[in-house]
């Protein structure tokens, strides 16, 4: 008689997009960190990169435990986590960002509070980024706390760690937000009742590559259509 494998205790879902230069090492370092202690998958949602990454990614796969969707056209942040969050079977789901920022040691500060909330939220408390980025983020957090009154310091953390049923009940809601996903993701949670815990983590330079979504030529647009994604969630959600 052979023993049937145990259940999945977590995935990690990580968006990926043109990452050639830096995701085996990303997926290795958070594959060998967790995957001793606790029983993991990744849910890679590659985004139409045109870089090399798909190459990687398919011999990884081969490696590492992964539900692997590759893309011939670019979806965008958004859409690559909700199809990835649509692809969850474990009870627990820790998404990051696949530019090796967040540091896969802070997991277990996650790990042991899971059962203390039912959203755990990064806080980076000195965060990695361009003074640009960092100041606009301060300047619509203004808002984003006036309109929604969520009381966490960073909302926009890719750095998240929830249960199955949040993310079923939150999934079909999702989409207002084309690039800031995790504002709208934390706005909803908080609007829904679901308890929400800040966790301090480290957040690092990029080893490679440059960020995909925040360029500063794309900023102003971005920046509007946050606002307006705004009131629109707040509509939504507003009984």
């Amino acid at each position: 008689m052979t023993n049937s494998p145990q259940p999945l205790e977590l995935e990690v879902l990580l968006p990926v997009h043109n990452e050639a230069e830096t995701i085996q090492a990303t997926i290795r370092e958070i594959y060998e960190e967790l995957s001793p202690q606790v029983r993991m998958r990744f849910i890679v949602c590659e985004d139409g990169s045109r870089d090399g990454t798909q190459a990687i990614l398919r011999r990884l796969s081969r490696e590492i435990p992964m539900n692997l969707s590759l893309s011939d056209a670019r979806k965008g942040y958004s859409r690559a986590v909700r199809d990835g969050m649509q692809a969850l079977q474990a009870p627990c789901l820790l998404c990051l960002d696949s530019d090796g920022q967040c540091d896969p040691k802070d997991f277990w500060k996650f790990w042991n509070a899971r059962h203390e909330a039912d959203v755990l939220l990064g806080w980076r408390t000195d965060r990695a980024d361009t003074l640009l980025r960092r100041s606009l983020s301060r300047f619509f957090h203004f808002f984003y706390r006036a309109v929604f009154r969520v009381p966490v310091h960073d909302p926009s953390c890719p750095y998240i760690l929830c249960r199955q049923e949040v993310v079923v009940r939150l999934l079909p809601e999702l989409g207002a937000m084309q690039e800031g996903f995790w504002w709208e993701f934390v706005a909803r949670a908080h609007r829904r009742g679901y308890s929400i815990k800040e966790l301090p983590v480290h957040h690092r330079r990029r080893a490679g590559g440059a960020t995909q979504v925040y360029k500063f030529r794309k900023m102003p647009g971005i920046f509007f259509r946050h606002f307006l994604a705004l009131f629109k969630i707040w509509f939504q959600t507003r009984r």
